[in-house]
């Protein structure tokens, strides 16, 4: 069996295959379906297939891991996942594809779980924000390599599917050589007994706080990928400038992963989540000033990313510090769900603003979510406790 250390890195590879392939199929079956003369309104529908199968799962994951451990679980979510990309070039049919996309979902949700729960419950306080930002970093260097796949059906439409599925089993197949670890249950009947339900209740009051990042995050990566192409187009931009300035987002914010996770270390998650916040702001404040500039926006996509394209990590390792280790299971699925509701709710808000108040700038929706949650942090005192 391996090390701690090979297991950490290990953990982190199985991230990056899931942002991969989270990264890949968005663009690469929204382009198939646009080809093949889906009306957009299906093709973005079928989208949420994906945060359905998310959303889906997340209740139902924490008994088995409790009695499993964490390898089991990330085993299965393996497994649905690259059989589910392995099946896509077999048969072309919406209904069929969006249950693929449902099961890459659910495996998904059980690769994040199983990864975030392990590394968060078994890094010391001094290098949690340090571990939990490579965790961030994995899976945003996933997320902006996977669209470039799209790239191959040039070639072949089998050939992204079929190579990614081969990767995604070859990184998975590592897992064989780790040892299983189980949940630290320690103090459970203080967490409120076995009851599921009190255990998110009880993690809802503690750590609701730490929560609001993620939401922000997944409402800004749904947003920009999904409503701000459609927006870019209606002002006047090229489909090949916006398809060049959506991957800054992400990009940038791998340069700064683990500095802000060191930080945060340092300086506490609270202040530096209100600094990215309120740089993120400007950011896209200044992109709402200047949007019909391509260059503006590339530089405002750019900086925004290396701020609050860390809200995702930050918002885990914040949530952990808040946390009694036997929370930390339900902590990580809250923290799941709320990334998910923001990826739904993103693209639904930002397509009604654009489409009932077409002379304000799409970024506002944006400026306007971020500056709640500044809010929101800014008022709230750290009342958890911190694990050692």
């Amino acid at each position: 069996m391996v090390s701690a250390q090979s297991r950490f890195w290990i953990l982190i590879a199985l991230v990056f295959i899931s942002g991969f392939s989270q990264g890949m199929i968005l663009p690469l079956l929204s382009i198939i379906l646009e080809q093949n003369g889906v009306p957009s309104s299906v093709n973005g529908l079928h989208a949420t297939g994906l945060y359905i199968g998310i959303l889906i799962a997340s209740p139902f994951m924490e008994k088995p891991m409790r009695q499993l451990g964490f390898k089991p679980v990330i085993m299965i979510g393996g497994i649905l996942v690259f059989i589910s990309l392995a099946l896509f070039p077999f048969w072309h049919a919406l209904w069929f594809w969006f249950i693929l996309r449902v099961m890459i979902g659910i495996g998904d949700n059980m690769l994040h779980f199983g990864t975030q729960t392990w590394i968060t419950t078994t890094s010391p306080k001094e290098t949690r924000g340090k571990n939990i930002s490579f965790y961030g970093l994995s899976f945003g260097l996933g997320f902006t390599i996977g669209p470039l796949m799209t790239r191959l059906l040039e070639i072949h439409q089998a050939l992204p599917f079929l190579i990614s599925a081969a990767l995604s089993m070859l990184i998975w197949s590592f897992m064989f050589f780790v040892r299983n670890k189980w949940p630290d249950d320690e103090e459970i009947h203080s967490a409120g007994g076995s009851s599921s339900l009190r255990r998110f209740i009880q993690t809802g009051k503690l750590a609701w706080i730490a929560l609001l990042p993620a939401f922000g995050y997944g409402f800004l990566e749904a947003t920009l990928h999904g409503i701000f192409p459609v927006y870019g187009l209606r002002i006047g931009h090229d489909v090949n400038i916006l398809s060049l300035i959506i991957p800054f987002f992400a990009g940038a914010s791998i340069i700064t992963q683990i500095p802000l996770g060191m930080l945060s270390d340092r300086l506490g998650r609270r202040n530096i989540l209100l600094a990215v916040l309120s740089g993120g702001i400007i950011c896209f404040l200044f992109a709402a000033s200047f949007e019909t500039s391509a260059a503006a926006l590339f530089i405002s996509f750019a900086a925004s990313g290396m701020l609050v394209g860390s809200l995702y990590s930050l918002s885990i390792a914040y949530m952990t510090d808040l946390l009694p280790p036997s929370l930390l299971p339900a902590g990580n699925l809250m923290t799941g769900i709320s990334f998910s509701l923001g990826s739904l709710s993103g693209p639904y808000l930002g397509g009604l603003f654009i489409e009932y108040f077409p002379s304000i700038s799409f970024f506002y929706v944006i400026i306007f979510m971020l500056a709640l949650m500044l809010i929101a942090i800014s008022f709230k005192k750290d009342t958890g406790r911190l694990q050692s």
